[in-house]
């Protein structure tokens, strides 16, 4: 993902505003490999900005997804997950027990829907989601 300064600069190209609020957004996603949610966002920037809105904090997500520099995901969590690695393809590991999120860098090349299956149906984007438990919630039982 890209620094807040270079986020700062394409928001500002781009015609949208740039606050101190979108400022701490940035600055709380580049960097991060958690894919956090819109709530823990506005949690961790709360705490140094109590004034920040929940709203600001949805509204910056979609204006990065709509340019481009982060994707917005819903794997089943119960919340939508932020993911700032826009640069690489990769799908994802997902705990059954915590929500923990990881990328996983594995490429599925013979990986193909029958035709009989996808007719009338033009696939745009495939997503892999392996579900289990991370080493940490495996631990405890």
């Amino acid at each position: 993902m890209k620094t807040s300064d270079d986020l700062t600069t394409l928001f500002r190209d781009r015609g949208l505003r740039v606050t101190p609020q979108r400022q701490a957004i940035f600055g709380l996603l580049h960097g991060n490999d958690r894919h956090p949610t819109v709530d823990a966002l506005y949690e961790a920037a709360r705490a140094d900005m109590p004034t920040i809105s929940l709203k600001t904090v949805y509204q910056t997500v979609h204006d990065l997804e709509a340019l481009g520099e982060v994707t917005v995901l819903d794997l089943g969590t119960g919340s939508v997950r932020v993911d700032p690695n826009v640069e690489d393809e990769h799908h994802h590991l997902v705990c059954t027990v915590c929500g923990r999120v990881r990328d996983l860098a594995v490429d599925f090349d013979g990986l193909s829907v029958p035709l009989r299956y996808r007719r009338d149906f033009t696939i745009d984007e495939v997503q892999v989601i392996f579900r289990g438990r991370c080493d940490h919630c495996s631990d405890r039982t």
